[in-house]
C-alpha cells in the first residue's frame, strides 16, 4: 500500500514516514503543497495524509483539486485547527477523516487502517482461492494452515490480492511495495514471487499468482 504525506514540518514528516514504513507501507513525502498536489495528481496512491497549512498550496486546496480526479482514495487531514466549523469545512473539502495535532501515532495508524478496509463488509480479510490474508493481524493462511511470511513478502501478496484479476505491472509493484521508482532493477520482484509461491506451496494446478510475460504478474483463480 502506497501513502503520500504532504507535511511542511520535516521532523513530523520524517517521523510519520519511518513509522509507516515499519508497518510495511510504501511512503512518499513532500514538504511543499504545490509539489504535493503534483504528486497526488500524477502518481497512484492508496491514501493521502495532508497537513492543512502548507507553503505553495494548502491541504484544503489539494483536497479540492484531487477530488476532481479521484473521488474514492481516502484523505486524512493533519492540522492544529480544531473548531467544529473548521472540521466541517475540511470534511466538505473532500477529506475522509481529520486528526488534530499533536496526535499519537498509534491513533493515526488505526485511522489509516479504517480508511483502507474493504468497503464491503468492513473486514480486513482478503481471499485468493484457499489463501486468506488478514491485514489487521498480518496473518496468512492456506487451507486453514498458517503461512509465515516476511514483511515484504506479506506486502507483495497483499498488493497482488488487493488487485486480484488485474495485471500488476512491474513498475507499479516496485513503486507500491518497495517505494522505489522505475529506474530500479525490478528483477528483485521475481525473487520474492518465487519465495511466495514456495511458501504457499503452490502447485501447477494452483496457479494463483500468474506471470504475464514482459509485463508483470496477476493474482487470479486458475
Amino acid at each position: 500500500m502506497r501513502i503520500l504525506i504532504v507535511e511542511d514540518e520535516e521532523g513530523i514528516a520524517a517521523f510519520l514516514k519511518q513509522g509507516l514504513e515499519e508497518e510495511s507501507f510504501a511512503v512518499d513525502v513532500s514538504n511543499d503543497g504545490k509539489k504535493g498536489l503534483e504528486l497526488a495528481l500524477t502518481e497512484d496512491y492508496d491514501l493521502l495524509l495532508l497537513d492543512w497549512m502548507l507553503p505553495g498550496t494548502s491541504g484544503i486546496e489539494i483536497c479540492r483539486q484531487y477530488r476532481k480526479k479521484n473521488e474514492t482514495t481516502p484523505i486524512i487531514l493533519l492540522t492544529a485547527k480544531d473548531t467544529v466549523d473548521e472540521t466541517i469545512f475540511g470534511l466538505q473539502s473532500g477529506a475522509n477523516d481529520y486528526i488534530k495535532k499533536p496526535f499519537h501515532f498509534d491513533e493515526l495508524l488505526e485511522r489509516i487502517k479504517v480508511q483502507l478496509r474493504p468497503k464491503s463488509g468492513g473486514h480486513a480479510v482478503f481471499e485468493l482461492g484457499p489463501i486468506t490474508l488478514n491485514t489487521e493481524t498480518h496473518q496468512v493462511h492456506k487451507n486453514g494452515n498458517a503461512v509465515s511470511l516476511t514483511q515484504k513478502e506479506f506486502a507483495l501478496l497483499e498488493f497482488l490480492i488487493r488487485n486480484k484479476g488485474k495485471v500488476c505491472r512491474r513498475t507499479r509493484i516496485i513503486e507500491s511495495v518497495w517505494d522505489i521508482h522505475f529506474e530500479y532493477n525490478t528483477g528483485v520482484i521475481d525473487v520474492y514471487i518465487n519465495a511466495l509461491r514456495k511458501k504457499l506451496s503452490l502447485t501447477e494446478k494452483e496457479n494463483y499468482i500468474q506471470t504475464v510475460r514482459g509485463v508483470g504478474y496477476i493474482a487470479k483463480e486458475p
